[in-house]
């Protein structure tokens, strides 16, 4: 009698965990079919826009002027100088015993 009860236990958590088992393994599959589809898209995507910037730089390339540095401009004359600066400058190395500039 004892071997028919674990028997009948066996028997009992196996046709709990068989279906448990199928689905676990069922959502295992579709996630990871999920994820492999979002990865081809991605990478469909990818080459997509590979070909696209590819495109892009050739209608640049042969459409757009080339580029051509444009001349260097002359900068203004520089303003006067300041003679309050030049004067504080005057004080400032004549306190510090510096001797007196150019």
């Amino acid at each position: 009698m004892r071997v028919l009860w674990t028997l009948l236990k066996v028997i009992i958590g196996l046709a709990i965990t068989i279906p448990v088992a199928l689905l676990a393994l069922a959502l295992t599959a579709g996630l990871v079919g999920t994820l492999f589809a979002l990865l081809v898209i991605a990478f469909k995507l990818a080459i997509v826009g590979l070909i696209g910037y590819g495109v892009y730089r050739l209608a640049r390339a042969i459409f757009a002027p080339s580029h051509t540095p444009r001349p260097i401009r002359e900068f203004p004359p520089a303003a006067a100088p300041d003679p309050y600066y030049d004067a504080a400058v005057r004080e400032l190395d004549a306190e510090m015993g510096v001797r007196p500039r150019g």
